[in-house]
């Protein structure tokens, strides 16, 4: 069975048209019977630039979030994923999310998927996690750099 945030996720998925999405943050929270911050955590989850999103949100009462799906060029988005994603250190999914998101949009293949996870997996990094975290951010940077 799919936890709340997986639908809370799908339903938005299925509510962007034009690649665009605005949305009361209350009215979603009361749509799904959750609390404001969950709808939050999703949208900081989920909808990350990462995994091709920008998320815009006005808060107060007449507040609302607004998703715009983006498509920049390959090579925009590596630099935008070195400046906002990459910094000093990154955890394993997160490094995962934009893996994936570099898999659906083509710009690595399977085998070079494979090859990147198993350079940055928790296994092949056998150290602390603050250092093995800073290493999978200066392997990543490395990889995404020569792309």
């Amino acid at each position: 069975m799919a936890n709340i945030s997986d639908t809370i996720e799908e339903f938005i998925l299925n509510a962007i048209n034009d690649d665009s999405l605005s949305i009361s943050r209350n009215e979603l929270a009361d749509f799904f019977n959750v609390s404001p911050s969950q709808i939050n955590y999703v949208l900081s989850t989920r909808f990350t630039y990462a995994r091709g999103f920008v998320t815009e949100s006005r808060r107060g009462g007449g507040g609302y979030v607004k998703i715009l799906k983006v498509t920049p060029t390959k090579d925009v988005y590596l630099h935008n994923i070195l400046i906002n994603e990459l910094k000093e250190s990154i955890d394993y999914p997160k490094s995962l999310q934009i893996l994936d998101n570099l898999v659906s949009r083509s710009l690595i293949d399977d085998k070079t998927y494979k090859v990147i996870k198993s350079a940055i997996c928790p296994k092949s990094l056998k150290m602390p996690i603050a250092y093995e975290d800073e290493m999978r951010a200066k392997i990543l940077r490395n990889i995404l750099t020569n792309l």
